[in-house]
């Protein structure tokens, strides 16, 4: 029988560093791999916020990105990623998709940024202008500029390809269980410790206005050291990589490849038909499905505002970037804590279903104070200014309240809840429940906002975020309340099969 993990490292040990010294050859490139890809992250979702929300296009142009360009770009890259894993070595397949990436981030400060303005597709934009109706200014200005939104694009899939599919595939398949049990919370407050320091990078890069000469693009030379140090990053991913296929991957006392695929269960393939047929006939997984729709439209509708908040107080791209700067480094270190300190200690005490109600509650409250600030601003401008600042800054400020707490929420208490609603469930409705969620809750929650966003600026004619912020937030609170609701549901649920099934609810 394998030892408990306090029995075997310790209580304040297990806590934070449950490894043995033999298993620090694997352990530490694997922090530094995910590491250098998680600073590389920070970096690129800040700086492709700051790129089209200071341009012309501005924040009403993020709606139409992620659901005309990151969409279709995902589907697309699946599409070549899955031919070429049939042709090329696992190695090759980790360098190939990478490079593309390092090539168009070298080539962006150094060729493109430069001649941005020569490169704008102006004549067609014009072209749409007369086309389509005005709420769809920030496709328009999207297409204009086409180069700043291929940045945003290939930004927003780093996360996905870089992230989700290059490091945890190579994880899990060199990580055996009982080490993913210990290993794996190492990871994810690794990565959120990288989000202070790429934070802190970007502030310093983004200060070098003040010892730029006149006459030069101060965001110019910000590009150039973020996307220098971007590529030396991504140098050092393939460098790691390089060496643990040499140094890891031949040794059996790390790595077993007969082993591993005994150990590796098929995931289950579903198209979105089938994922529905599944969700309609389990209420259950259903109310999962809707847990992961809610947070991704919720924090989608509130983020988008609140950019628009940002790029109005920050209309200057380096104090923009340097404000995005301070918000990674104190969104790192509060999820920390969270991770540490609240989500454990809360499901332990509290159990699950006030632990899931948790997040949902944290985006009310702070949506209600940013909406507020938001939509009164006019109101409460002479109160406000007696405090010395301005409804603004204040909607700024808890705009960044709102969204610190709800990523750090969402590490700390949504997705281990989550996580945890699939345990009493029986094998299949595991393995196909978790599928159809990662199938229709994952594309819903991420374009659903999108969505929503793109109706209401059409609908009504719009050409700014602030014509529809009274809509978006009226539609957020419905939601939330949604939400809150699937939650009682789904508590009472889990708790009848956990009773049924004798499964510890709190055991994490």
């Amino acid at each position: 029988m394998a030892k408990d993990i306090k029995t075997e490292f310790g209580p304040m040990r297990s806590f934070f560093w449950p490894v043995h010294s033999y298993e620090l050859k694997k352990i530490l490139p694997m922090l530094f791999l995910f590491f250098f890809i998680s600073f590389n992250y920070t970096i690129l979702r800040d700086t492709k916020d700051t790129i089209v929300v200071t341009s012309k296009a501005g924040a009403e142009a993020i709606p139409f990105l992620k659901f005309w360009g990151t969409l279709p770009a995902a589907v697309l890259f699946m599409l070549i990623y899955s031919f070429l894993s049939n042709k090329l070595s696992k190695q090759a397949l980790f360098a190939t998709t990478l490079i593309p990436f390092l090539i168009f981030f070298g080539l962006f400060p150094t060729v493109i940024y430069p001649h941005r303005e020569a490169l704008q597709l102006d004549t067609l934009a014009n072209a749409l202008s007369e086309i389509l109706p005005k709420g769809a200014y920030g496709f328009v200005e999207s297409v204009r500029a086409w180069h700043f939104s291929v940045f945003y694009i290939l930004a927003e899939l780093w996360g996905s390809v870089a992230l989700s599919l290059l490091f945890w595939g190579f994880a899990n398949d060199i990580t055996k269980t009982g080490e993913a049990k210990r290993f794996y919370a190492l990871f994810g407050i690794g990565a959120n410790i990288a989000l202070f320091f790429s934070g802190e990078v970007i502030v310093r890069c983004s200060d070098i206005r003040k010892l730029v000469p006149a006459g030069v693009d101060p965001w110019q030379v910000s590009l150039n050291y973020m996307m220098t140090l971007l590529v030396l990053a991504g140098l050092a991913i393939l460098a790691i990589y390089w060496w643990m296929g040499r140094n890891i991957l031949t040794d059996t006392k790390f790595y077993n490849p007969d082993e591993q695929k005994g150990m590796k269960k098929e995931k289950p393939k579903m198209s979105v038909t089938d994922s529905l047929l599944f969700l309609a006939r389990s209420p259950y997984v259903l109310c999962l499905a809707l847990l992961v729709i809610s947070y991704g439209v919720s924090i989608n509708i509130i983020e988008v505002t609140w950019k628009k908040q940002l790029g109005m107080q920050f209309p200057d791209a380096n104090e923009y970037s340097a404000f995005m700067g301070r918000f990674s480094q104190t969104t790192g270190i509060v999820t920390v804590l969270m991770m540490l300190f609240v989500g454990g200690n809360l499901l332990r005490r509290k159990g699950w279903g006030f632990t899931a109600m948790t997040t949902p509650v944290v985006l009310l409250l702070t949506g209600v104070a940013f909406f507020v600030f938001v939509l009164f601003r006019e109101r409460l401008t002479p109160y406000i200014i007696e405090l010395g600042t301005t409804p603004l800054w204040l909607a700024v400020i808890f705009g960044a309240a709102q969204n610190i707490m709800s990523k750090s929420a969402k590490y700390a208490l949504f997705d281990p809840t989550k996580e945890m609603a699939y345990i009493p469930l029986d094998q299949e409705s595991k393995v196909k429940g978790k599928a159809a969620v990662d199938v229709v809750g994952a594309r819903l929650g991420k374009s659903g906002g999108s969505l929503i966003q793109q109706g209401l600026l059409i609908g009504l004619g719009a050409t700014s975020i602030m014509q529809i912020t009274p809509y978006l937030a009226g539609i957020l609170f419905f939601i939330i309340a949604l939400w809150i609701s699937v939650v009682k549901v789904l508590d009472k649920k889990y708790t009848a099969l956990v009773v049924e099934k004798q499964v510890e609810p709190t055991k994490v």
